[in-house]
């Protein structure tokens, strides 16, 4: 079957990005067109008395990126009604285009900066439109090389029964209904260890740090399943670990397809009710079975 990925815009992105997708269902396999989230990282800088800062960066899907930058910066105490004199996209000529629309920039009313030093921490940059560049180069440097991992092959019939294993080990969610979870399987489906939390990205940190504090890393021989969706941010905590398939029961985003596709780590959405999608790296996942193929 052909297979290619993601296109690219040169231009502004908008909220959907078109890409190619692999689709198992019972027993019919196909490639088709599909729509995903468009994902990217969004800069908030301030701007006051002929200073600028960078104060944060915000996975987004691009759309009312002002009124983003707005409510941020009210929410953490940085500028309140009245304090935002105007709004605006970066203008760095030697940018792209794409690069200049994830930049924003607030000009503030006052004549200076505000004291930023009881801020939260946050994830910064001081690159206009840096878009990921840092974090990723970082990432390229302590992964490793997807070529000399070694194989491994799943059966698309073994996915199918981890979302109710990973849901019969959340017993915290049984009671609640109110958390996320993420689970750890070898090849054959086997669970290793689940974990839960408010937040899926924490679900995730909490499984990689048991195998951290137990010598169980890499876990290039596991799957790991969320119960959500799959954003930029489990992705790379995914190819941190060495993880070579990564399965949601909900929808990818498209930087976390993008990430996927040069990590080289087999990535499948939409995992229920024996059917799933898969958007990367389709060559781990046995599909001749399901699909009657000799």
């Amino acid at each position: 079957m052909e297979w290619d990925g993601v296109a690219r815009p040169t231009a502004r992105l908008g909220p959907v990005t078109r890409s190619r997708v692999r689709t198992v269902s019972g027993s019919a396999v196909r490639d088709r067109r599909d729509d995903l989230a468009t994902e990217e990282p969004l800069e908030i800088r301030l701007l006051a008395g002929g200073e600028s800062r960078t104060v944060a960066i915000t996975m987004r899907t691009p759309g009312a990126d002002f009124e983003l930058a707005a409510g941020f910066l009210h929410g953490e105490g940085i500028a309140g009604p009245g304090d935002i004199a105007a709004i605006g996209y970066c203008t760095d000529e030697d940018l792209d285009p794409e690069a200049r629309y994830n930049t924003v920039t607030v000009r503030l009313a006052a004549p200076r900066l505000p004291d930023l030093a009881t801020a939260r921490n946050f994830l910064t940059s001081s690159a206009c439109g840096v878009c990921g560049t840092a974090s990723l180069d970082a990432l390229r440097d302590r992964c490793a090389v997807p070529a000399v991992r070694p194989p491994v092959a799943v059966p698309a019939t073994t996915l199918y029964g981890l979302p109710d294993r990973l849901r019969e080990a959340q017993g915290v969610f049984g009671r609640t209904g109110g958390l996320h979870g993420a689970g750890l399987f070898t090849p054959d489906g086997a669970p290793l260890a689940v974990r839960e939390d408010v937040g899926r990205h924490n679900a995730v940190d909490k499984l990689v740090g048991w195998a951290l504090l137990g010598g169980r890393t890499p876990l290039d021989r596991h799957v790991l399943l969320v119960s959500g969706r799959v954003g930029y941010e489990i992705m790379q905590k995914a190819a941190s670990a060495g993880i070579q398939i990564v399965c949601a029961v909900s929808a990818p985003s498209s930087l976390a397809v993008d990430l996927a596709r040069e990590f080289g780590i087999t990535l499948v959405g939409f995992l229920r009710e024996e059917r799933f999608n898969i958007y990367a790296c389709p060559e781990r996942i046995d599909v001749e079975q399901v699909a009657g193929t000799p």
